[in-house]
């Protein structure tokens, strides 16, 4: 049924009934009216299931018919006739025996049915324990597949049987009681119903029927005859799946098998869905697709990336449709909780599996076009092709083609709340609920594994797989005790099995061959030193053999050295003579050379005339030199030419022609290429004298010249030009020759004297040559010497070697021989101690230190002494380095470099990242694992966030590159996209991996590294099925080492760097000490096989044995300094300790408020600040007191400016608890009774003056030593202490006796018995004593201070509190360092809907320009949060250093609505601006908003300062009365420092304007408006009326008025005197000094102190180990408060018979009915709903949220707010609230029986008490016939309680059941007096109440006191009685008098 909403209305019913009322319903969109015809409805409803009610306006308009299940007659008739028809077919052939059976089976089946609904009830948890027809139709469906051939005997068939309801009925169970349970009625009904045959036989397992027992392929259901059959057909099945498929490497043992067939039964069964229920990991999806591949199934899944939402899911669906009712293909679509992105995806899933019809799954034309390509198979049906039965077609195939598997988990509520909403998912499915892993199957799967692994002996394979089976159990049962202790989520998986059993798999196959070469190497390095030895003797005598032989050839050599020196004697002298005349050639050469280069420079003149006669020449040819013999009369130029060349040509015998005549010319040109070649070939070098001479005349001439001579003939230039070079070149060579001839004659001298030359050269050729041949023979001689000599030296180096090698390795000889025998033990202890790591690494990462030792050390290490044959192991005792098999000090030096810290759990955690076979998700609060990733991996390392910009792209990259990526900062939800790359799903035979809708190439070097910064994050077991949690989370030792070197850098940096160049050095060292060892063993092994032939190798190897000799001291020496350094050190380990112990405090206050956030690294800027201000001191044991005051008071100072008030004081003792405890001060057994207050039960307290419980806690403390015999002396002693137990302050004064001389926390202890309310202040004194006075003052840090701790990337964070503006100090600050609004760099933004973007461009310039940004009110952008936690870190990077970042959020009303991400808070200061606690600091607070200049700034300086202060006064009480509760004011206001400055502003204003003060005016100014403009309750506007008259009058300008019990008005002062005034004599903090009894605080002191013990304790580090189970379920707990508060409950009052008793309707006639009516409401609605969960509980109505609701009330005695709703007021819970309503039942039962008033009214009793003082008024009124408007009420104070009354008051009436609170009636003066202390709710006498007219009333000497139904006052409030009173009635306004009806 749908849900009902909070007005009690069904939307959808609505509807209906809104068109069957009126036959139409209004369109919303069009506004227009839509009628409806021609429709009827045909309804059905489970009344037992929602909301079980129809609204009778709705059920009208129906002929209802009650459907009730079927009898058993009915039942049978039906079944027995399906079972009957299919055995007794004949095409079925079966036996006549099993067709006898057919009623047995029925009557089995129903009997089995009946069994089952009854014993296996529905609950919250076993929401799915619902057993309908769809379960016996199931069974039958089942029995009909059988064949004659599958039930050929009658066993066979009831085994079938069998099988059938274990598929129907035990699948869907889910513990293994009621498995255990089921298991044994089922074995009952065989028996009763088939007694005749063996019930073991037919319960054999495996007993199992599928589609495939005969093989895949042949559909055929069969029963399996053998695990061993069946694994084989599993096991061919999965190959045939991974050669088409992506490979699942599944285990196939006995579960995962039945679990594959049920899988598969439910997809071959006609519309068969399933529901897999099991934890992540358990394989529901890797054996679905297996089933879904054996019945021929395409499997789909949705592939879930960015954005994916419903209209993505219906186009998936749409396709899927079409695939399976077009296309007619099988499909299974298999769906995960990952894969429901949001809870509406399950509308459709819901609506595909219920009907099979998804609305608007396909438009109208998509519709069309099903229809049309169905038409055809329709009519081929025989079947009509309308739309609707092509449509009905379509889905027919649909639902018969498409499989649904939905797997799920069942952790949490949110499956139950699914099957709630969506009951198709449990109706229309079959459930297989995956259950946890019995003991027995884990030991066979393991096994299983065990037996393929050789290196694990066959004898221990039972040991460790009953072992692993152990180690899973214990981890499950130990995450439970986690989550209990620790609030820590841990879960264990199927899947975290199979990891172990992988990892012990691979971590020992790679041992073991790790081992084999180790031993293979040192036996050789061990061979090699052995076969050297041998080696020796033999090279000593080959070397005496080697020496004769030197001798001999020595000698041969030297006579061949006396021949050869004659000879070269020879050579020497001839080449002397050479020498000698080489020298003579060499200076002839000199000479030669320096005339060529004369006689070369000289021609090199020449030789430009020479080319430029050649370039004139050139310039001629035949055709111009023709045309020029042409010319019959040449001008004058060209004759002179002609007549030159004419002197050159014919005068070179010395003759001159003298007849230069053109026709000679012409002549001598007649043949024209003769005349060139003449031209050409002229002797230039040999020219006649007589030639110049002639010739000189034409070139003198002017006009001869080639450029003139051009004008006239081109070829007559050309002639000019070269006979003017012509001469030249001669005139230049004729220079030359002298020089040329010289040069030919000393050329011929050097030849000569070369000749001379080459003859000595010669000779001594010929002499060299027989030298040469002597000087062979005597080269041979030698080297025959020398390769002797090399021989011998060469034995003798390898004799020395092989000594050296022997000797030097002689150590190494010994150790490798014990390291062999070592690793050969170690070879035969493996298998056990892989098993120990493999556990730990599977296991062990998520726990913190405490839990892993618990593990270890008392789980498993126990309980290796316990199985069946012993495992040799190495490390299997209490306190072994476990993963000393993985690591050595070399890998754990390189991670210490890399900066992992150095402490065991770090080294653990890497140990366990290292080997994981699973992606690590590093839990890393503080940052330390991060930071040795980053360092690790450098700037290869890829660095993203989820959700950040292109960070699939960045994932993508790095899978293909194979590159390491840190994804960090995730959340507890991680995005589904990610799930293939978290659980390494790959594909295409693991060489792809599918990322969103893309496949990937997978590059196998790929690292994934994960991070959550997340303290405490709950991750689904899904995932940490996929992955390894490792919790980096720092220790409080490992955090004191890293302490310790910050400290003493500080302050001995010397120190801290020669230790830190020691650690490096040494790390260095043995990774060096490492490297050299295998490099020993790798040269040694690498040698060949005459090692000694390789001097070099064993040089290297004495070289690297030297070295590791050398580094070996240096390590020893290194230690020496090391520990001297340590002990120079460890004079600061208290200051290290001490600061670690407070970082965990700190880090623990979240579970108190989440904004209480601190990292480590705000932590350590606080460590260093603390130690710079320390006092420092030369003696190092004061300075080591110093800094632990120091970082004490600063760490102090520092996380209580960011604390609320309330849990300052928790912080504080928490600190003080645990520094003592450190110290060793406190006894923890007195701790833990203090903090948990333990009583003996039922225990009467024998002492007036303590209560029952303080005395049962005083009967505890009187067991321990140091309090033995406390209650005999209470009993004996009872005046002294009660004059202790009645003091005001008993913590401030002495215990009685003896007692007095306990320590601190002993007098803490027995306070909290005696006066728990005092425990504030008590607890105040203890810290006071043990950490000082400054601890639990409450002075605010200035604001100035935390500004100058604040940075660019350290924001300033303000918890807002109400009427606080936190403001107001940044912009002062802002405006005294140049920042504000006006200058443009003060941005202060109010954030809500659109200011985001302007709060980024503020932050981007800001950090740029360096301005201040005030972010307020970030809580209300809840999603722009993870923006801004990111915005805030990249602004901070690289910033302005002026930037500042303000911010400020309200808190959380609770830690499930707290949305501030945890970064913001760590890395800001966070400072609550709450009003101090205390009048003293409120006071101090309220001054503090003036200064000496306000004080001075009125004319009436003396007036105007006294009324301020007790304005000051005034605030600071109003304020801090709040603290009192109800009793303070009714309701909470938010009064603030604004209210103050205002009130100053208007009191400064008033007395600048009148001569005298105005006083009554002032008084209404800030009673009414200031301060009154707050107040909405008229009780306190009375109030604050009354403080205002008590704290300003005329009197305090003369010093009269007592502001408070001695604390009068101060006398005029100056503004510091004021405060000086205060410190001197404002009393300490009572309740006095508001106006209150010292009674008013204890109620609140008792409830904040137990909340203080209450919380401290929760702090209080948990012991791992568990506790007792429960002895009864929270369900029977309720079932049995249920049945109780039924029986107890009375009838309801009959109306019509109560009202028939009454004649006249009185007054109080009508109150009493009034009153029954009511009662009956509540009794009704109790019986209603308590019978509705009874039903819920017995299984026969589906249980509800409503039913979970009050069930979750009445189990923690809580009254359920259905009830509530309709009940009186009242604050108890539920037992006292459930007595009290039967005493007012029983009261009002008397009441009726006669209708008399009783002789005294409970009027406390009523629901409505106005009512009944009403009456009283109506009553007199009527009787004296006067206006009840003019009535009220007056009442007497008896002396005499009820029982002194036997009847009725004539006139009025009288009441009891009154309390009053904040004083007491004295009897005896007949008025109001002071309480007694500790009487907290005096019981009023018997009061009369009568009514008078209003003139009658009386009012003097009276006080006005409200009546309130409950202490919670306010809105309870009743009437207003006037009590009288002897003091004056402002007294009790200010003591907060009032009368109750409830306590």
């Amino acid at each position: 049924m749908p849900e009902v909403d909070e007005y009690g209305t069904v939307g959808p019913h609505t509807i209906i009934r809104q068109h069957m009322d009126y036959g139409h319903w209004y369109d919303r969109n069009k506004l227009t009216l839509k009628e409806i015809h021609n429709t009827q409805y045909v309804a059905s409803m489970n009344p037992t299931a929602g909301s079980f009610t129809i609204n009778p306006r709705l059920q009208r308009h129906f002929a209802t018919f009650s459907v009730v299940f079927p009898s058993p007659e009915s039942l049978f008739t039906i079944y027995h006739a399906i079972l009957n028809d299919h055995l007794m077919n004949p095409g079925n052939k079966f036996n006549p025996l099993v067709q006898k059976l057919c009623k047995n089976v029925v009557n089995g089946t129903l009997a089995l049915h009946a069994k089952c609904a009854q014993v296996f009830s529905p609950t919250a948890v076993k929401f799915h324990y619902i057993f309908n027809l769809r379960d016996l139709s199931n069974v039958f469906q089942g029995l009909l597949f059988s064949t004659s051939e599958c039930c050929g005997v009658p066993e066979s068939f009831v085994r079938l049987w069998v099988h059938e309801v274990q598929r129907v009925y035990k699948d869907k169970l889910a513990d293994t009681k009621d498995l255990e349970v089921y298991d044994k009625s089922l074995k009952d009904i065989l028996k009763k119903s088939f007694d005749d045959m063996n019930t073991d036989e037919i319960l054999i397992t495996p007993l199992i029927f599928c589609h495939f027992a005969k093989g895949i392929g042949e559909p055929k259901y069969m029963p399996i005859p053998s695990w061993e059959s069946l694994n084989k057909l599993l096991t061919d099945a999965l190959k045939g799946y991974n050669e088409l498929n992506s490979v699942m490497d599944l285990v196939l043992f006995e579960d995962a098998m039945s679990h594959v067939c049920r899988i598969n039964r439910i997809l071959e069964s006609p519309r068969g869905n399933a529901l897999l229920i099991g934890v992540g990991g358990s394989g529901k999806q890797s054996l679905s697709r297996l089933a879904a591949y054996i019945s021929s199934m395409e499997v789909f899944q949705i592939t879930l990336r960015k954005g994916y939402g419903i209209p993505d899911l219906k186009i998936d669906m749409a396709n899927l449709y079409q695939k399976t009712g077009l296309k007619n293909l099988a499909t299974t679509f298999l769906m995960s909780d990952a894969q429901v992105a949001e809870e509406k995806f399950l509308v459709l899933i819901n609506n595909l599996l219920a009907s099979g019809e998804i609305p608007d799954l396909f438009s109208d034309d998509e519709v069309d076009n099903i229809v049309s390509m169905v038409r055809n198979e329709v009519k081929g049906a025989g079947i009509s092709d309308t739309r609707e039965n092509c449509w009905k077609f379509f889905i027919d195939r649909v639902r018969k083609q498409l499989k649904v598997i939905l797997c799920f988990s069942p952790v949490g509520n949110v499956l139950r709340i699914r099957g709630r909403k969506f009951p198709a998912l449990v109706n229309c499915t079959s459930i297989d609920w995956f259950h946890e892993w019995p003991v027995d199957a884990l030991v066979s799967v393991s096994m299983k594994f065990l037996e393929k692994l050789p290196p694990v002996p066959e004898k221990l394979r039972p040991s460790i797989g009953q072992y692993m089976a152990h180690v899973h159990q214990t981890v499950t049962d130990m995450s439970i005790i986690y989550k209990n202790n620790d609030k820590r989520f841990n879960y264990t998986t199927p899947k975290s099995f199979l990891e172990l059993i992988n990892l012990y798999s691979k971590v020992l196959t790679n041992k073991d061959i790790e081992l084999i070469q180790k031993i293979k190497r040192l036996e050789n390095g061990l061979e090699k030193l052995r076969e050297t030895g041998e080696q020796v003797d033999a090279l000593k005598q080959q070397l005496a053999v080697q020496e004769v032989e030197l001798a001999a050839k020595n000698q041969e050599a030297d006579e061949l050295i006396k021949i050869v020196g004659i000879e070269t004697e020879k050579v020497t002298q001839e080449k002397a003579s050479a020498d000698q005349e080489k020298l003579k050639v060499d200076q002839i050469n000199i000479e030669v050379s320096i005339k060529q280069v004369d006689c070369a420079a000289d021609l090199k003149k020449a030789e430009p005339a020479l080319l430029a006669a050649q370039e004139a020449l050139n310039t001629l040819n035949k055709a111009n030199l023709t045309e020029l013999k042409s010319f019959g009369s040449p001008p004058g130029a060209v004759l002179m030419v002609s007549g030159a060349v004419m002197v050159l040509m014919e005068g070179q015998r010395g003759k001159i022609p003298k007849d230069r005549s053109w026709a000679k010319v012409k002549m001598m040109m007649a043949k024209v290429d003769q005349f060139l070649d003449q031209l050409v070939n002229y002797d230039k070098e040999h020219i006649h004298p007589n030639i110049l001479t002639a010739i000189d005349m034409y070139i003198s001439d002017k006009d001869f010249d080639p450029e003139f001579v051009r004008s006239k003939s081109g070829a007559a230039a050309g002639l000019c030009s070269w006979v003017i070079n012509v001469i030249k070149f001669y005139e230049v060579f004729c220079d030359v020759e002298p020089k040329r001839r010289a040069l030919e004659d000393a050329n011929k001298q050097l030849r000569d004297a070369q000749t001379k030359l080459e003859g000595i050269i010669d000779q001594v050729a010929k002499l060299e040559e027989t030298l040469a041949q002597l000087t062979n023979q005597y080269t041979v001689a030698i080297e025959a010497k020398v390769k002797c000599q090399q021989e011998a030296d060469a034995t003798g180096a390898t004799i020395s070697l092989a000594n050296r090698l022997v000797g030097g390795l002689a150590s190494e000889k010994i150790r490798w021989g014990d390291s062999v025998n070592s690793l050969k033990e170690q070879a035969h202890m493996l298998p056990g101690d892989v098993l120990l790591v493999s556990s730990f690494i599977s296991y062990l990462g998520c726990f913190t230190k405490q839990y892993r030792v618990e593990l270890l050390d008392k789980k498993w290490l126990p309980y290796l002494k316990k199985v069946p044959v012993p495992i040799p192991m190495s490390l299997g005792y209490v306190g072994a380095n476990v993963l000393s098999l993985l690591t050595d000090d070399a890998i754990i030096a390189g991670w210490n470099n890399e900066g992992l810290p150095s402490d065991a759990m770090s080294t653990e955690n890497a140990a366990i990242l290292c080997n994981s076979i699973k992606w690590p998700l590093m839990i890393d609060p503080q940052l330390q694992g991060i930071k040795w990733i980053k360092n690790k991996y450098g700037k290869e390392l890829h660095i993203i966030r989820l959700g950040q910009k292109n960070f699939l792209e960045t994932v993508e990259k790095c899978i293909v590159a194979g590159s390491p990526l840190l994804i960090e900062n995730l959340p507890e939800e991680i995005d589904v996209v990610l799930d293939p790359v978290l659980g390494r799903v790959l594909i295409k035979k693991g060489t792809a991996i599918k990322l969103g809708d893309k496949e990937v190439e997978y590059n196998q070097n790929f690292q994934l590294y994960l991070h959550t910064k997340l303290a405490n994050p709950h991750y689904k077991p899904e995932l940490q099925a996929q992955l390894t949690l490792i919790n980096f989370t720092v220790t409080r030792t490992g955090l004191e080492d890293q302490l310790l070197a910050e400290v003493v850098k500080a302050d001995r940096p010397d120190l801290e760097e020669q230790k830190a160049e020691l650690t490096r050095q040494q790390n260095e060292y043995k990774i060096l000490l490492k490297s050299l060892e295998d490099d020993l063993l790798a040269r040694l092994s690498s040698a060949g096989d005459d090692i000694l032939s390789d001097s070099a190798l064993v040089e290297n190897l004495e070289h690297t044995k030297k070295t590791a000799s050398e580094v070996e001291v240096k390590v020893i020496e290194a230690k020496k300094t090391s520990i001297e350094i340590d002990l120079a050190r460890e004079f600061y380990r208290d200051a290290a300790a001490r600061a670690s112990v407070l970082y965990f405090i700190l880090d623990d206050l979240n579970k108190i408020n989440p904004m209480y956030q601190f990292s480590l690294k705000s932590f350590s800027v606080v460590f260093d600040g603390a130690i710079q201000r320390a006092v420092m001191d030369s003696n190092v044991q004061i300075r080591v007191k110093n800094l632990i005051d120091s970082i004490t008071f600063q760490v102090f100072q520092y996380t209580t400016r960011g604390l609320f008030e309330c849990d300052k004081l928790i912080f504080t003792a928490q600190m003080s608890f645990q520094i003592l405890l450190m110290n060793e001060e406190i006894n923890p057994i007195e701790l833990d009774f203090l903090l948990r207050f333990p009583t003996t039960p039922n225990t009467t307290s024998p002492i007036d003056f303590i209560s029952n419980v303080g005395w049962g806690a005083i009967k505890i403390l009187s067991g321990m030593e140091e309090f033995r015999n406390l209650d005999r002396d209470i009993e004996n002693n009872g005046k002294r202490w009660l004059k202790f137990v009645e003091g005001e302050a008993p913590e401030k004064d002495k215990f009685p006796q003896d007692w007095k001389k306990k320590d601190a926390l002993q007098r803490l202890c027995m306070m909290r018995a005696l006066r728990p309310d005092r425990m504030i202040y008590a607890v105040q004194e203890f810290v006071k004593e043990k950490l000082g006075a400054r601890y639990i003052s409450n002075k605010s840090v200035p604001f100035e201070e935390s500004f100058e701790e604040s940075g660019p990337s350290t924001p300033i964070f303000f918890i807002l509190s109400p009427g606080v503006d936190p403001l107001k100090d940044v912009e002062a600050m802002g405006k005294k360092l140049g920042f504000s609004s006006g200058d443009k760099n003060f941005h202060n933004i109010s954030l809500g809907q659109g200011q985001e973007v302007l709060a980024e461009e503020a932050m981007s310039k800001a950090s740029q320009q360096g301005h201040w940004v005030v972010l307020q009110n970030i809580h209300l952008v809840k999603t722009w949060l993870p923006s801004l936690e990111k915005k805030i870190e990249e602004m901070s990077e690289g910033a302005h250093p002026n930037y500042r970042l303000f911010l400020s959020a309200d808190p959380a009303s609770s830690a499930a609505n707290h949305i501030i991400p945890q970064s913001i808070l760590e890395t800001s200061i966070k400072i609550t601006n709450e009003p101090p606690t205390g009048i003293h600091a409120n006071l101090h607070k309220a001054l503090d908003n003036f200064n000496q200049d306000t004080m001075e700034s009125c004319s009436k300086e003396a007036e105007f300062k006294s009324i301020l202060f007790s304005l000051c006064y005034f605030h600071a009480v109003v304020a801090e009365r709040r603290k009192f509760g109800p009793q303070g004011w009714n309701k909470s206001y938010p009064f603030n420092t604004g209210d103050l400055v205002i009130s100053t502003n208007v009191l400064y204003n008033y007395l600048e304007a009148n001569n005298r003060v105005p006083w009554e005016d002032l008084r209404y100014l800030f009673g009414e408006i200031m301060y009154g403009g707050h107040i909405t309750d008229d009780w306190d506007r009375r109030l604050c009326k009354v403080y205002l008259e008590e704290f300003m009058h005329p009197d305090q300008l003369d010093g009269e008025l007592m502001l408070a019990p001695g604390f009068p008005t101060p006398p005029n002062s100056d503004y510091q005197g004021y405060h000086t005034y205060i410190n001197q004599n404002l009393p300490p903090e009572s309740p006095h000094l508001y106006g209150l009894h010292p009674n008013a605080e204890i109620g609140f002191l008792t409830s904040t102190s137990e909340k203080l013990f209450r919380t401290v304790f929760e702090l209080q580090p948990r012991e791992s180990g568990g506790g007792g189970g429960q002895t009864s379920t929270r369900e029977e707990k309720v079932k049995t408060l249920v049945d109780d508060i039924m029986e107890k409950m009375p009838e309801q009052f009959n109306m019509l018979e109560i009202q028939a008793k009454v004649e006249e309707r009185t007054p109080y006639v009508i109150v009493c009915f009034q009153e029954c009516e009511r009662m009956n409401i509540l009794t009704s609605e109790m019986r209603r709903s308590l019978k509705e969960l009874d039903l819920g509980l017995k299984g026969e109505l589906t249980t509800t949220s409503d039913m979970e609701d009050l069930s979750n009330a009445l189990f923690l005695d809580q009254v359920p707010p259905a009830w509530t709703k309709r009940a009186y007021a009242s604050l108890n819970g539920l037992s006292a609230w459930y007595n009290d309503l039967l005493l007012r039942i029983k009261e009002l039962e008397m009441w009726t029986s006669d209708f008399n008033l009783p002789a005294s009214v409970w009027l406390s009793g009523f629901f409505n008490p106005q009512s009944f003082l009403t009456a009283i008024m109506q009553s007199t009124a009527r009787k004296n016939e006067l206006p009840l408007d003019k009535m009220c009420l007056t009442c007497e104070v008896t002396k005499k309680q009820r029982d002194a009354f036997q009847k009725n008051a004539l006139e009025g009436a009288y009441i009891h059941g009154l309390f009053m609170e904040g004083a007491r009636w004295d009897i005896n003066t007949g008025s109001i007096a002071e309480s007694g202390m500790k009487e907290l709710y005096p019981i009023m006498p018997v009061i009369y109440i009568k009514a008078v007219t209003q003139d009658k009333q009386e009012t003097r000497q009276l006080y006005e006191c409200p009546i309130y139904k409950t202490r919670e006052r306010g809105p309870t409030y009743i009437w207003t009685l006037n009590l009288r009173t002897k003091e004056k009635p402002s007294k009790w306004v200010l003591a907060g008098v009032a009368l109750l009806l409830q306590i």
